[in-house]
């Protein structure tokens, strides 16, 4: 197995980062599904998130003989990239290789989740802030799944609307039944990503996603 040096270069801690809205009443929302990440991976490791810096609630901990910085963004998800920009400079890390941000994704059907190492944010405005705040896209994303099971010309006709609503409600018992599953699948993936580096955890989870139970 390969070790944390997948990463040439990086002696400055991993970083993974999940985005969401401080505040009880978006605690269960599907906006919030990238704070759900950060606090199963922390509950995992034995951690608990709640130091304050940069912006943001963070834990430390070690995965894979790295240490591992988990954070989530105290500034809203409109501006969450003041926070991610501020734990890089914070901590010298190169947001192409030491970087994770794991956000919710209403385009990916609930159940599943999607490895990707750049591209543009597609409408999602945390996604949009961390790439305006880094001025780049090479960095690393993990998009949980919360899309509705709507056709998709009904899903593109109310995409605002639609969208603005059900990413700010409370998940029914069902939906958070089916998310809290995912959750273990993405701290696996994460574990993966910071130990093999981001391709061979693509090539593992992003097929078992396209072929698992979540898709069929």
């Amino acid at each position: 197995m390969a070790e944390a040096s997948e990463f040439p270069g990086s002696r400055s801690p991993f970083l993974v980062v999940g985005l969401g809205n401080p505040g009880l009443e978006y605690l269960w929302t599907p906006h919030n599904a990238g704070f759900m990440a950060i606090d199963r991976i922390a509950q995992q490791e034995g951690v608990v998130v709640q130091n304050r810096r940069c912006r943001a609630t963070t834990a430390t901990c070690q995965i894979a003989g790295r240490e591992v910085i988990l954070a989530k963004p105290e500034t809203y998800m409109n501006l969450s990239g003041a926070s991610v920009a501020a734990l890089i400079r914070e901590f010298e890390a190169d947001p192409a290789k030491d970087l994770l941000v794991i956000y919710d994704e209403l385009d990916l059907p609930l159940g599943s989740f999607k490895i990707r190492e750049c591209g543009s944010p597609a409408g999602h405005n945390g996604a949009r802030s961390v790439t305006g705040a880094l001025d780049s896209q090479e960095w690393l994303r993990l998009r949980i799944g919360v899309g509705l099971n709507l056709p998709p010309e009904v899903k593109a006709a109310g995409r605002e609307r639609l969208g603005k609503d059900y990413l700010l409600t409370p998940m029914r018992k069902a939906e958070l039944a089916v998310l809290d599953e995912v959750l273990d699948r993405v701290a696996t993936a994460t574990r993966r990503i910071i130990s093999d580096g981001p391709s061979p955890a693509m090539n593992e989870f992003n097929r078992r996603e396209r072929n698992g139970t979540a898709e069929e």
